[in-house]
């Protein structure tokens, strides 16, 4: 499409919006300098701009010709509460706060590519912008369609991007199934007797009955579910005690499960129970679960899949695509509107090799700003093939 030819005269300006986005991050539904930068750019070219959806959400829609047909566009606000540890001009101004899983950059691609669909009139029907709060962990997607975003503002089809160290740069991957994993949380308290610790006889021990529990736990993946079907525990908190001769009356550990099938949910709560009250009973303490039934798995229908590979394709040609490869076990909150919407896809972006604290979530992590045109000409792609101009 012709808007192609403008995008790399555009990149700079969108890298400048995206490092102004980095410098300022703000955390889950606290994206309020954010939401208004984002609010004011999509003002300045026209689009129809909504801020009173669900929290600090930002959503916008564009019209062109006279097609009924629409579909989203999503991108995330929300940085992590991480101090940053990359050696960067444009740093983070907020001591413990970090863009470390490219949002700024996600959402910068996506106002870039509102800015060329708004001078474009190669498309027919309607895009919604949907810029959303609280992606990492508060689940800022699900608040969203519980607050009636689908209903307000329908489409039949819902895309998303996110870049992807690890893959190499400038490659997409995109799968029909699952690309993304489930995550549920689970926290147990083991409470006993507290005790001196030259007096053990006189108490119990909590922390005797936790550590029993993580050791057995693993059997969980190992042993009592199907190795052909995915699934990763891990034990990621372990708190107790304050004074190094006292036995603690108390120990809370804390992990998460992630699978792609969805059943697993219900086995898992009731596996960890019965490990642990097995763990604190054979200790002689008590054991009380919470189990967190978080994000569903990400899982790209294969007509909205087939779509954006085709976009893909569109953007860096057929042999830079790839569809058939390992989904992450990581989770996201597009899952849900993915779901809500019923078709669409999450794309990943290459964004190269890097080492560990410089990967998503890392303190020295920093955004590839080779990829932005990739991410707008592919957001470009998917308009055109979504809603072509004389429909389909």
């Amino acid at each position: 499409m012709r808007e192609k030819d403008k995008v790399a005269a555009l990149v700079p300006e969108v890298i400048g919006w995206r490092q102004a986005i980095h410098a300022n991050p703000e955390l889950g539904f606290a994206e309020h300098e954010t939401a208004a930068f984002v609010a004011a750019k999509l003002k300045e070219l026209g689009l129809a701009v909504h801020t009173n959806v669900s929290a600090t959400a930002v959503v916008a829609t564009l019209t062109k010709g006279t097609g009924r047909r629409a579909i989203a566009l999503r991108a995330e606000l929300d940085a992590l509460p991480i101090k940053e540890a990359a050696d960067v001009a444009y740093a983070s101004r907020k001591d413990g706060v970090m863009h470390a899983c490219g949002h700024d950059g996600h959402t910068a691609m996506l106002l870039g590519a509102a800015k060329l669909l708004a001078e474009s009139e190669e498309f027919d029907g309607t895009v919604v912008f949907v810029f959303q709060p609280a992606e990492e962990v508060l689940g800022g997607g699900k608040k969203m369609i519980e607050d009636g975003l689908l209903e307000r503002f329908p489409v039949e089809q819902v895309f998303a991007v996110h870049n992807w160290p690890g893959l190499p740069e400038g490659r997409i991957g995109v799968r029909a199934g699952p690309q993304m994993a489930a995550v549920d949380d689970f926290e147990i308290v083991f409470r006993g007797s507290g005790c001196h610790a030259a007096m053990p006889h006189l108490g119990d021990d909590p922390l005797l009955a936790a550590a029993s529990f993580v050791t057995a736990i693993q059997r969980l993946v190992s042993r009592s579910v199907d190795p052909l079907s995915p699934a990763v525990l891990s034990v990621t908190q372990f708190h107790g005690g304050r004074f190094n001769n006292f036995v603690p009356g108390e120990v809370k550990v804390e992990g998460t499960c992630r699978f792609y099938d969805r059943a697993l949910s219900d086995h898992c709560a009731a596996e960890i129970e019965r490990v642990a009250q097995a763990a604190a009973a054979m200790n002689g303490a008590g054991a009380e679960l919470i189990y967190k039934r978080g994000y569903p798995p990400v899982v790209n229908p294969a007509n909205g899949a087939a779509l954006a590979a085709q976009a893909g394709t569109d953007t860096v040609g057929a042999k830079r695509v790839a569809t058939e490869f390992q989904p992450g076990m990581g989770c996201e909150d597009f899952a849900f509107l993915l779901q809500g919407v019923g078709d669409g896809a999450y794309v990943w972006i290459g964004a190269g090799d890097v080492g560990q604290r410089a990967g998503l979530h890392g303190d020295r992590y920093v955004f590839n700003d080779a990829i932005i045109p990739i991410g707008i000409r592919f957001f470009l792609n998917v308009v055109q093939r979504a809603l072509p101009v004389g429909g389909r």
